[in-house]
């Protein structure tokens, strides 16, 4: 792993200008560290562009705005009219699957320029020229930040703040399993280059829409309990986002708050798009079941204790379909 990062800033240094993106519907770890990479590069002298294949969350438009960070956005793919003939090189944060990136695999799958992939993830597709992936990582953020170390990226307040918010968002505030020493070693040095953590506390978790709030409740309304309690299942419907005003963006880490319950040892919430689309299933575990195992088998993945996958079919079917596998793969 430690011969892969030079040649990872090999790479890159041989790039005049670098399209960077991450995986649909982004969460705080994919655009902090996607901020990070720009922001190091910037300060490498390397040109780079910032391409989102969804919408922004409101959530962390603050990471970009206050580090003078623009982007393209796209709607489930890359913008209209977008031409990556401008950049020779493509990297990819926070994913290493097509399924994970609407619209890349036709525009890069034989793309005859560098393709990079710095990730943390355990499910990956061998399409990338070449990948940095540290599965041991607790966010993609560590990996970027392992890389600075190596290539001498001075750390500066904004990167520092980037970096910050994909770690906290990743071991939810270094309360996950995933945490390690050196995640809590990279918190104290990203301090230390001044992140202001009270108000990343006050912008990332006090700063919620109501509407946002409206949409978990009726979420929370839908929990059952299943298995002797051990299985909870939530489902968010395509009304619930039109009659609360909420986007999907508003179920970030909804998935987690069944696992308050002292019985529970999975959660899994079904999301219907509010547009047309396959439901969204998100898994999170104690330990007990490995998800990305579980989503690998209906073409999904991620980690252990936290993974997802794409269902094409109505959601209650897919309700019934995912949970039915589910207790298979747990019994076997």
């Amino acid at each position: 792993m430690a011969k892969d990062y030079p040649r990872f800033i090999g790479r890159l240094c041989g790039c005049k200008n670098v399209l960077i993106t991450t995986h649909v519907r982004p969460d705080g770890d994919a655009i902090g560290t996607v901020a990070a990479l720009s922001l190091a590069l910037r300060g490498k002298g390397i040109p780079s562009a910032i391409v989102l294949l969804s919408s922004l969350p409101s959530k962390y438009r603050f990471i970009l705005a206050d580090a003078g960070l623009s982007h393209h956005e796209g709607n489930d793919g890359l913008p209209a009219g977008f031409n990556v003939d401008e950049f020779d090189g493509l990297l990819v944060a926070d994913t290493g699957t097509w399924s994970q990136l609407p619209g890349m695999q036709p525009v890069f799958e034989n793309w005859k320029r560098p393709k990079l992939v710095l990730d943390h993830h355990i499910t990956q597709e061998e399409w990338a020229d070449f990948k940095l992936v540290n599965t041991r990582a607790a966010a993609a953020a560590e990996v970027a930040a392992e890389l600075f170390e190596i290539w001498g990226v001075e750390i500066t307040r904004d990167i520092a703040t980037a970096l910050y918010v994909a770690l906290v968002s990743d071991t939810g505030w270094f309360q996950f399993s995933n945490t390690r020493p050196y995640t809590l070693r990279l918190a104290a040095k990203l301090m230390e280059a001044g992140v202001d953590t009270d108000r990343l506390n006050i912008l990332l978790n006090q700063s919620e829409r109501k509407q946002r709030v409206y949409l978990q409740t009726r979420a929370m309304h839908s929990l059952e309990l299943l298995d002797n309690d051990t299985v909870a299942v939530m489902k968010v419907r395509r009304d619930d986002f039109l009659e609360t005003g909420a986007g999907v963006p508003a179920t970030e880490n909804l998935v987690n708050v069944p696992l308050q319950i002292a019985t529970v040892e999975a959660s899994l919430l079904f999301v219907e798009s509010p547009e047309a689309g396959p439901v969204r299933v998100s898994l999170r575990s104690k330990g007990g079941v490995d998800c990305a195992r579980f989503a690998q088998t209906l073409g999904g993945g991620g980690h252990a204790r936290a993974a997802g996958v794409k269902v094409a079919m109505p959601l209650d079917r897919a309700v019934t379909t995912v949970v039915e596998a589910f207790r298979a793969f747990k019994i076997a």
